[in-house]
């Protein structure tokens, strides 16, 4: 009986840490990282669905999310900022991803293949419906910067601060209602959270 490794791959994502060149008061991984750009992702769908006019689908931009880094069990987690400063770079290591991705599936059977392959490569085959993730990914990333900023770390000021404008220029008026509506309470404490809202446990 042959064997597969696929998801014994994926659920490594919790052995790759995240923001390697920042000092960071909470260790962050890939697996929080997935989870958090699903949630956030499948919001912003939901978002759009209901008060700006439909066309998302909140379930499958949720698993696309959840699977947006997987390439990165296989290459690591390069800096964002290393990635994006060189075009040249950039080039590269998209096409590294891109085998990191076909890798992935090569560790399933041929059966499965075929349903995760739109899921890993959504960006080329759903654009329109990646807009989200990609938005997701970056209010994450934003919201990290929230977190650590509250703990008293300010490595992470600059780095909240051109997020904040990277996701105002994506012009995706679900990901600016989540920053307006949502976003604010991760400054919050539980208790400040629960008193905000109304709603007291």
């Amino acid at each position: 009986m042959k064997e597969y490794s696929f998801y014994a791959l994926l659920l490594r994502m919790k052995y790759i840490r995240r923001w390697g060149l920042m000092r960071s008061s909470i260790p962050e991984n890939l697996s929080e990282h997935a989870l958090e750009t699903a949630v956030i992702a499948h919001a912003l769908a939901v978002i759009q669905n209901t008060y700006l006019g439909g066309g998302a689908q909140p379930e499958r931009i949720a698993a696309m999310a959840l699977f947006h880094d997987a390439s990165e069990i296989l290459t690591g987690d390069l800096p964002t900022p290393v990635k994006h400063n060189d075009p040249a770079l950039r080039q590269a290591y998209r096409a590294i991803e891109d085998r990191a991705r076909e890798s992935l599936l090569g560790f399933l059977p041929d059966a499965l293949r075929q349903a995760y392959r739109p899921i890993l490569f959504c960006e080329e085959q759903d654009p329109e419906l990646y807009r989200y993730v990609k938005a997701a990914d970056k209010i994450s990333a934003y919201l990290k910067c929230v977190q650590e900023k509250k703990s008293g770390n300010d490595e992470f000021e600059s780095a909240a601060r051109q997020l904040h404008r990277s996701i105002q220029a994506l012009s995706l008026p679900a990901a600016d209602y989540f920053m307006s509506h949502f976003a604010p309470a991760f400054s919050l404490t539980l208790d400040e959270q629960q008193s905000a809202s109304g709603n007291l446990y």
